[in-house]
């Protein structure tokens, strides 16, 4: 009998795996290429909320825990997935740069802006104002871990690729059976593919559409990540991830002819030398109606847990949130209620 079976393989998905087996659990990884939001997004990860200057809840906390997480990872998988490229808040005005120095003085984010004026000069960047530096920042290469991941999860014989079959799901008091197979717990984390489960289908989960593109420009020349109205990510060998959009009503992971128009629009804010697109990407982002996490367990089946909503800063949140669901299982202590699932109420 399985510890776990895991319904997922992105980030929420293999943040849970990594925690059981580094506590010596076993797993099976049930997962298809359905739900691409992983895939799709920049990975990039910031304490800070930059366009209204406040810190991330539990940034410090979230940051100092996904370090190790991602280097044990790196470790294991033998390729580099973490990447520490600094941040820089483009300035439009000196009402911006006042605005910067306010935040400075809130001691909830001193640890992370640097504490001057940045007046470096990059090519094809105009920047008058000059830059503010957040501190803690880098992006993870979902686009790399992934892939490996599951190369190495095939491997291991602990992952199954197909769509997950509800109806093929039994549960008892003590354990689950999907196919012959059995396991003391489930744990879901499917992403946006959480509107097709019985179990949690009924939660707020209602997903945001994100949609970015990948440049090749050889003249920009950047070493650190631009935040303006978008954001510009250097990736090497002259490539940089461009967005993202933000879409509420199309659920579709189909990259459209208007957001790439708008991200051209904007990233002609930003940079003034030439670039050609090389790629678009699309995925719906889950995201919950009060922009917290689900984490728990189901109302009445003690063994079926989930572990979903973790947003536009999964690589962030992935590897804490994954501890305390399986803190939670393993000792039935209540997930805190700001990212309890059961803070909303069955309809």
């Amino acid at each position: 009998m399985k510890d776990f079976i895991i319904v997922g393989g992105h980030l929420a998905g293999i943040a849970f795996a990594e925690t059981a087996l580094q506590h010596g659990k076993s797993i099976l990884i049930i997962s298809n290429s359905s739900q691409n939001s992983s895939l799709a997004a920049a990975g990039v990860y910031n304490p800070v909320v930059l366009k209204r200057m406040k810190p991330t809840q539990d940034a410090y906390e979230h940051i100092m825990f996904m370090k190790p997480f991602y280097e044990n990872l790196e470790r294991k998988l033998g390729v580099k997935i973490d990447h520490n490229v600094p941040l820089y808040r483009k300035f439009a005005s000196v009402e911006e740069q006042n605005m910067w120095f306010e935040a400075i003085d809130n001691p909830k984010l001193t640890p992370f802006l640097h504490p001057e004026v940045i007046h470096e000069k990059f090519e094809g960047v105009p920047s008058p104002f000059g830059f503010g530096k957040v501190l803690h920042t880098g992006y993870v290469n979902t686009n790399t871990l992934i892939p490996v991941y599951w190369g190495h999860s095939k491997k291991e014989g602990t992952l199954l690729e197909e769509t997950f079959d509800y109806a093929a799901l039994n549960i008892y008091d003590d354990y689950v059976e999907y196919k012959g197979t059995l396991a003391k717990h489930i744990v879901f984390a499917e992403g946006f593919g959480i509107k097709n489960n019985p179990y949690f289908g009924y939660l707020p989960l209602n997903g945001t559409k994100g949609e970015l593109l990948l440049i090749k420009a050889p003249e920009l020349k950047l070493t650190v990540g631009i935040k303006a109205a978008l954001f510009v990510l250097p990736v090497g060998n002259d490539l940089y991830k461009v967005g993202a959009t933000y879409e509420w009503e199309d659920k579709t992971s189909i990259p459209t002819e208007a957001a790439k128009q708008e991200l051209v629009e904007k990233l002609a804010e930003i940079i003034t030398c030439p670039y050609e697109i090389v790629d678009h990407y699309a995925g719906v982002r889950p995201t919950v109606k009060d922009r917290k996490a689900l984490v728990g367990t189901h109302h009445i089946c003690k063994n079926v847990h989930l572990l979903n909503g973790l947003g536009t800063r999964g690589v962030m949140l992935a590897p804490f949130m994954a501890k305390e669901l399986f803190e939670s299982i393993e000792t039935g202590t209540p997930v805190k209620r700001d990212i309890n699932l059961n803070r909303f109420p069955l309809l």
